[in-house]
């Protein structure tokens, strides 16, 4: 076999990450989202594309976030492998299916692929997701009429009440960043990722119930992509209610209030409560995503023979 070559891309021949086949349709996926070139990386064989990665973060971010396009050629999964093994940044890595890919063959085979080429870099599977897209054509929910939204400009409302969220959560992310870090931290991080979302504080919203009690929270945000619910929760002592509902029509019609045309939203495939209040909604699953973070020892794999390309910084 042939001696790969590994490369990143600059805006001269960043044509050449469109050379590979899209059989999990990731460039429509991909439509609103922009990528720097120089953080995209292909690896070619005899000249020709067998995996490539792109790499993502904010318009303003100095390292990127993750990598959330990833495709390998057929029979290639070693060279996937070697180019996420070699690449500069080691952040989680996002892989974008079609809805239903599972029962499709073709669908189910390429997704194997990356699978597969990520284990072998040492990536380990984190969770699956579900990803969602209301539009006006689903109509939007009425309002429960449950609870009570305040705007609270105090972050330490939030910050407490991300606390005692995540104590008791069913999020993967949550949950990893509470074990590797602690609650403090975990809740410090949700805080830092929706102030660094370009859509207004003042959007942030507490809910409560009729006798004054905090029963949870909900944060409207645009992301880089477009409007998103950015986050859900309710207190431990709320649970039970179904108000994770309530919280969500709340964050859905204030999008739309803000003049939102459409809206994205995700939950974890494990989540069941907060995937049937997403159908009830009325925001069907229009992708799924599949999750995996680098692992502390990487998998020994033999590498193959590469010429690594990057040019300097």
């Amino acid at each position: 076999m042939t001696d790969l070559v590994i490369r990143a891309l600059s805006a001269s021949d960043a044509h050449l990450f469109d050379a590979l086949p899209d059989p999990l349709g990731a460039r429509e996926a991909h439509r609103r989202t922009r990528f720097r070139p120089d953080w995209k990386r292909v690896a070619l064989r005899d000249g020709e594309v067998v995996a490539r990665g792109a790499w993502w973060g904010g318009p303003d971010d100095p390292e990127p976030v993750n990598i959330n396009w990833f495709d390998v050629a057929e029979g290639e999964e070693k060279a996937g492998a070697e180019l996420l093994r070699s690449a500069p940044r080691q952040v989680e890595l996002e892989i974008n299916l079609p809805g239903g890919w599972r029962d499709d063959p073709a669908l189910h085979a390429a997704a194997e692929t990356r699978f597969t080429a990520a284990r072998a870099a040492g990536y380990e599977l984190l969770v699956e997701r579900f990803l969602y897209r209301w539009t006006p054509d689903r109509g939007l929910p009425d309002r429960p009429g449950r609870l009570n939204f305040r705007p609270e400009p105090d972050d330490t409302v939030f910050f407490d009440a991300l606390r005692r969220i995540h104590s008791a959560t069913l999020d993967a992310h949550a949950l990893k960043a509470v074990e590797e870090d602690g609650l403090d931290q975990a809740a410090q991080e949700e805080l830092d990722f929706f102030h660094w979302c370009p859509s207004p504080r003042d959007w942030w919203r507490t809910a409560h119930t009729p006798d004054g009690d905090l029963a949870g929270i909900h944060i409207p945000a645009h992301n880089p992509s477009g409007p998103t619910i950015g986050f859900i929760g309710v207190v431990p002592e709320h649970r039970g209610h179904g108000y994770a509902y309530d919280l969500l029509v709340e964050c859905t019609r204030h999008l739309v209030e803000q003049g939102a045309e459409h809206i994205s939203a995700a939950t974890d495939r494990g989540n069941i409560p907060m995937a049937a209040c997403f159908a009830k909604a009325g925001f069907p699953v229009v992708r799924e995503r599949v999750n995996f973070h680098p692992a502390t020892a990487r998998v020994d794999v033999p590498p193959q023979p590469v010429r690594a390309l990057d040019p300097p910084g």
